[in-house]
């Protein structure tokens, strides 16, 4: 069970000044060695040359951009110089990093329509043209985010949209129904009165060789880190507080290769949420969520150390979580809670989940419920029934001081879960009935 990790150096000859760090992880299924960008010897571009000035928006915006558009010819950092630097959406490109200096606050507009035109976005699994996330990059290489600042979003309207009324639940129906009926992405726009879609703070959309490092990320307005359909990303030693509606602080979805370590998260959802596509969408795309290694993370607060799901279509394999420690807090639901429906189809397996301390949980260790639906058991019926086979599922070395239980399993009767297997599982304090299974085969727990 044990890791390892090398850096190596190759010469990217295309742009010869950005390098590649070589990626090299052990672990108990094979994966395979992945690059990241390395911008050390690249050149910078300090906003200020470009106009930007602090306290205003617009000189800054138009700055940042004129800065990415001529660093991604060549390779080059974008310098973020200590003070206060008020933005809009930052579009990045290939061979660019933006590089937030320490002592420098990034803010972001929290007036909605500096997020437009609308982008090729998702929401909660499904693709839709929605608000531009604040810092979005789209089938972009060798791109970064990095430094010792501060990224952080004004809520100031993001938050009265936390609220779900009425006729945001209409729009997420009509976005379901579409998705179901197969309507062109580009044919999905969000962007009106009323639907109030929030955009995600970071989303890497279908890019490769990412790396994100360092960094403090304040508020934001629906998921925090969004990794979408992409492959070969490090997440390094970054440290999140959102505390708004759906503020999970990392979500690989649809993507491969990744490597989060050294992070901590305070979050008002889950602190990593692995997802791959709602319902059609995954089955659409076809891309499992795979090779995903965390490891020395902290979570200082937030509803799950890792959930599985629940929008799991494209199938999620391959997952280690390693050394993390989860401080005490009123919120935490489960260390790892794996959640579908019978709509979801999609797979999960192999999952490893070791040397974990925490103390106090609402809930327990282990949940896994294949019965989860949320707004949607009422919003839509079942369309198409594709039930979810979860197997391989392995944790040791765990210890926690108080919870209800241990294990919670609400497996499906038409498909039993398999293979669960708990050893050195220790709940000091369970407040219910340790093990609460049914509908699963090959379970066992050892001392």
């Amino acid at each position: 069970m044990l890791l390892s990790i090398a850096f190596t150096r190759l010469s990217f000859a295309q742009i010869s000044k950005i390098s590649q760090d070589d990626i090299n992880i052990k672990a108990r299924f094979k994966i395979p060695v992945f690059k990241v960008p390395n911008f050390e010897h690249c050149k910078n571009y300090d906003i200020r040359d470009f106009g930007a000035r602090q306290g205003d928006k617009e000189s800054t915006t138009t700055a940042i951009a004129t800065a990415i558009a001529l660093a991604t010819t060549s390779g080059g950092n974008i310098i973020i110089p200590p003070g206060e630097w008020s933005t809009k959406a930052i579009h990045l490109k290939s061979n660019v990093n933006l590089h937030v200096s320490a002592g420098a606050t990034l803010l972001f507009s929290g007036d909605p329509k500096d997020y437009l035109p609308a982008v090729h976005s998702s929401w909660e699994g499904i693709e839709c043209y929605n608000y531009s996330p604040l810092i979005y990059a789209y089938e972009a290489t060798n791109v970064a985010i990095t430094g010792k600042g501060t990224i952080k979003a004004d809520l100031t309207v993001w938050e009265k949209w936390f609220p779900r009324p009425k006729p945001h639940m209409e729009s997420i129906k009509n976005l379901y129904n579409w998705a179901q009926e197969g309507l062109p992405v580009e044919q999905r726009f969000m962007v009106n009165d009323t639907s109030n879609l929030r955009p995600q703070f970071i989303q890497f959309n279908r890019c490769q060789h990412v790396r994100v490092e360092d960094i403090k990320i304040r508020n934001s307005p629906f998921w925090t880190l969004h990794l979408y359909l992409t492959k070969d990303a490090l997440i390094r030693g970054i440290d999140i507080y959102a505390h708004g509606h759906n503020n999970d602080g990392i979500d690989p979805e649809m993507s491969q290769n990744v490597l989060i370590e050294n992070c901590v998260f305070d979050q008002g959802d889950d602190a990593i949420a692995l997802k791959s596509g709602r319902n059609p969408e995954g089955w659409r795309l076809k891309t499992p969520t795979k090779n995903i290694v965390i490891r020395n993370c902290e979570i200082r607060d937030g509803h799950q150390l890792l959930a599985v799901g629940s929008e799991l279509s494209g199938g999620i394999e391959n997952i280690y979580v390693d050394n993390c420690t989860v401080l005490p807090n009123e919120k935490l639901m489960h260390l790892l809670f794996i959640k579908t429906n019978e709509r979801m189809g999609g797979y999960v397996k192999n999952i490893y989940f070791s040397n974990i301390k925490a103390q106090n949980l609402k809930e327990g260790i282990l949940g896994i419920d294949t019965d989860v639906l949320y707004q949607w058991r009422y919003l839509v019926p079942t369309k198409v029934k594709k039930l979810t086979p979860i197997t391989n599922i392995y944790l040791s070395h765990i210890q926690a001081e108080v919870g209800q239980f241990v294990s919670k399993i609400n497996g499906n009767p038409e498909l039993p879960i398999r293979t669960v297997q708990l050893q050195d599982v220790e709940l000091k304090k369970t407040t219910s009935t340790a093990i609460q299974n049914k509908y699963v085969n090959d379970f066992s727990l050892h001392e």
